[in-house]
Formats: structure tokens, C-alpha cells, sequence
């Protein structure tokens, strides 16, 4: 795509703005929490719904465990 293709295709879209300066002058760098390799034994059908939503399932299923442990913080 060329420059002025990109150009015309975010002055077409409702959802693409400019960036208002300073926008970005607070931000602040969030590293990562990292990941830890281990093994852990799941339910069949609980590993066989994870593995049929495809490519990424083991993300998904991070990201699952993560939320629940970020709604019992809130609550807890």
C-alpha cells in the first residue's frame, strides 16, 4: 500500500482520529508479567474445548486463569 493509500483509508474510517499532542507525554513503559513453564493437568474436556478454538489455546486458557485470579483479588 502506498502512503497516499494509507491516507486516504484513515480519512475514510469513522473509528481513525488524530492523536491529540501530548497524548503519549504521561505514558509509562509496562514490562510484562512474564510466563513460567510448568506442567498441569486438565480435565479432557476442559483441554479438548480449548484445542478445538485453535491456534493460541494455551493463551486462552492463560488469559481464563488470569481473570479469574483478577476478579477473586477484586472481591477478596
Amino acid at each position: 500500500m502506498t502512503d497516499e493509500e494509507i491516507a486516504r483509508r484513515a480519512a475514510e474510517d469513522p473509528d481513525a482520529g488524530l492523536v491529540p499532542p501530548g497524548f503519549w507525554d504521561d505514558a509509562e513503559i509496562v514490562e510484562p508479567e512474564g510466563t513460567e513453564q510448568i506442567t498441569l493437568r486438565l480435565p479432557r474436556r476442559v483441554l479438548s474445548h480449548f484445542r478445538a478454538t485453535g491456534k493460541g489455546y494455551q493463551s486462552r486458557i492463560s488469559a481464563v486463569l488470569a481473570s479469574y485470579v483478577d476478579a477473586r483479588r477484586k472481591t477478596g
